[in-house]
């Protein structure tokens, strides 16, 4: 699940080689353009609801995909609750929780096309937080992508015309949200099945959220109802869409039709919501896309050098 924040690593992690197939492109147009949307119908509630009743409501739709996954799955749902690493499923549950928050209040302060732009750094972050978390080792041109892509988001950061808006803490606190959480993730995948992943990482927030409810609830009108049940059915659409893109697509290949979202999304922002797109923005994410395509790209190359050397060595 994406927050939806655009270019986060699946919960279903794949191998380095795969051989792309057409419906594996299909269905990774579908879950990004359908995440877009979902980002839209985001802002549009929080405009007048809490985003925690926004996120609970996206939960509701998550776990009850997350459950049928887990009831379909070798072993059922037992099978699906068993996890070598507790703390850490629970930790990605509560960053990807957090992140859904903190999102649908970027998309209110911030706007939708800055905060998809930022959102467009997670891979950048991804490979910066390789280093420390995972020990990682990266080579001159990943940190040559990284530099540039940092400078891509201090770009995208930029103060306009009226001023530095603060509120842009909050995608960027997202786009480290989703890189930590793509780092656990690549943990957890050591020793846990995909369904286990996905099951804790929809199931853990959907707790915290309607943990939270109660402090934030406000009566939801008529009117928005409509839109509630449009957002659960993007969401169950839209992960749906991506786990089958994953199963038809390597990463490498993926990544880059990841940044649709972005563009799309700030179509969104312009047309629907009257944003406006400043060349620093444009020009940022520019850059912000570039790097990450190429890291991620790079990432690809290395692993399959060491897999064909560990292949040599046995």
């Amino acid at each position: 699940m994406t927050a939806s924040p655009i270019a986060l690593p699946a919960p279903f992690p794949t191998a380095v080689t795969m051989k792309s197939t057409p419906l594996g492109y299909l269905f990774a147009f579908t879950a990004f353009t359908v995440f877009a949307v979902q980002d839209g119908i985001s802002k549009h509630l929080g405009e007048s609801y809490s985003p925690v009743v926004v996120a609970v409501v996206r939960y509701w739709a998550f776990a009850a995909f997350a459950l049928f996954l887990a009831f379909r799955a070798k072993g059922g749902l037992r099978a699906a609750v068993r996890t070598k690493r507790p703390v850490l499923q629970i930790m990605r549950g509560l960053l990807l929780g957090g992140q859904i928050l903190i999102s649908v209040a970027a998309f209110h302060y911030a706007g939708l096309a800055q905060s998809q732009a930022l959102f467009a750094s997670a891979p950048i972050f991804v490979a910066l937080l390789s280093v420390p978390l995972l020990g990682e080792k990266v080579g001159w041109r990943r940190w040559t992508a990284i530099g540039v892509g940092l400078c891509g988001v201090l770009l995208i950061l930029s103060p306009g015309p009226g001023g530095f808006n603060e509120y842009v803490i909050l995608p960027l606190m997202c786009a480290l949200f989703g890189a930590v959480y793509g780092i656990l993730t690549r943990l957890v995948s050591r020793v846990d099945q995909p369904v286990t992943s996905f099951f804790y990482m929809c199931m853990v927030g959907y707790v915290g959220a309607n943990a939270m409810a109660p402090a934030f609830f406000t009566p939801i009108a008529a009117k928005d109802w409509g839109w509630m049940l449009a957002l659960c059915c993007t969401g169950i659409v839209g992960h749906f869409s991506l786990i089958k893109a994953y199963d038809n697509l390597s990463a490498v290949v993926l990544q880059p039709i990841a940044y649709w979202q972005l563009v799309l999304g700030s179509a969104i922002a312009v047309v629907v919501f009257g944003e406006t797109l400043r060349f620093n923005m444009v020009l940022g994410s520019l850059i912000v896309v570039g790097a990450g395509i190429f890291t991620v790209w790079r990432e690809q190359v290395v692993a399959r050098r060491r897999a064909a050397e560990a292949s040599a060595g046995e």
